[in-house]
């Protein structure tokens, strides 16, 4: 950060590091002693499609790198899904919760290795409890993860991610601006 940064109160973004996705291993042993939380093999990465050949060329990659993945071992599968806002999803699913961690860290540098780091917005992992479903997400352009807790009528189970929050900031770095914990209903994950 400049001196002109620091004089007009202008910070810079924390930097994605996207090898913390490899502590949700760590983080679903915390969590599924403590809360029964099971660390399912489902993943979504969201980003903003751009248009131009460079972009479809990554997005070609990435689906013959995963088709390949795919075919070679069984219960692996994947899928791409777009949602209203003109988000689209790559959805993974894999028999262990590291499988498809390894193939959302994947996904997430191929784009941003390519330079559409900034297309990036959020990575979502699903974890089973014994009410309901909820959800670690990384927030791509923070660096930082978040608990989701959603319930019927688009409600939040608002004492279960605090609660998320509390066991997993052990493991992992948990955003601390509660304001940017976004409810991202209707996910491909549902």
């Amino acid at each position: 950060m400049g001196f002109f940064d620091a004089l007009l109160g202008r910070s810079k973004p924390a930097q994605a590091n996207l090898d913390q996705l490899f502590a949700l291993s760590s983080a679903a042993v915390t969590l599924q002693a403590s809360m029964d939380l099971q660390g399912q093999g489902d993943a979504a990465v969201c980003f903003k499609p751009a248009s131009g050949i460079a972009f479809s060329d990554v997005e070609a990659e990435l689906s013959a790198v995963l088709d390949i993945d795919g075919a070679a071992e069984a219960g692996r599968s994947w899928k791409r899904s777009d949602d209203e806002y003109g988000y689209q999803w790559i959805v993974l699913h894999s028999d262990s919760l590291e499988d498809v961690v390894t193939k959302a860290h994947m996904v997430n540098a191929s784009l941003q290795d390519a330079g559409f780091g900034p297309q990036l917005l959020c990575s979502a992992f699903s974890f089973t409890g014994p009410d309901a479903p909820l959800y670690l997400i990384y927030l791509y352009k923070r660096g930082t993860f978040y608990p989701f807790a959603p319930r019927s009528g688009q409600r939040r189970d608002n004492e279960a991610e605090l609660r998320l929050r509390a066991l997993a900031g052990k493991d992992l770095p948990i955003e601390q601006d509660v304001s940017r914990w976004f409810p991202l209903w209707g996910m491909p994950l549902d």
